[in-house]
């Protein structure tokens, strides 16, 4: 009898695996120091009224990673911060200025594209610039359908 329970159990794992062909969930790792461009999205609270309400969608936003982020040791909806490395400009005015504080978390996304049904994605939540601060969402990617622009593991900025 004990033989077959560890027969079904041993059976039963190795259907649980991934078979050969499917991809696991592909992790984000990021080191502190990092620069990332994060494309705007849309406007948490567009009703806002304020200058961000004017930038295009897809507006890159390039920020610096204070923290070290890993979606192998971090929970889904854990917070990061960065600052941007270049102001947001509109029509030549300096709408955010450089050095501005960076609000994100690391989030799980439903994924139809994925073969695990999910992926990891970073997200950019929020801006402080002068006390000011501001909702958005900005992504890795330039639509939330794309699914190929996630940094590669243990990446590094060549300027800190």
């Amino acid at each position: 009898m004990h033989r077959s329970v560890v027969a079904v159990l041993c059976f039963i794992s190795l259907l649980a695996s991934a078979a050969p062909g499917q991809s696991p969930i592909v992790g984000v790792r990021v080191a502190a120091g990092t620069v990332l461009n994060f494309h705007l999205q849309t406007r948490l609270n567009p009703l806002a009224g304020d200058t961000l309400d004017a930038m295009p969608k897809g507006t890159v936003l390039q920020v610096r990673i204070l923290d070290s982020i890993d979606s192998g040791a971090d929970h889904d909806g854990t917070e990061f911060h960065g600052s941007l490395t270049a102001p947001l400009l509109l029509g030549g005015e300096v709408i955010v200025r450089s050095e501005a504080e960076v609000r994100g978390l690391l989030v799980l996304l439903r994924s139809r594209s994925h073969p695990e049904g999910f992926r990891y994605e970073l997200l950019v939540t929020g801006l402080t610039d002068r006390g000011k601060s501001f909702d958005l969402t900005a992504s890795l990617n330039p639509s939330f359908l794309d699914s190929g622009a996630q940094p590669a593991p243990d990446s590094k900025s060549a300027t800190k």
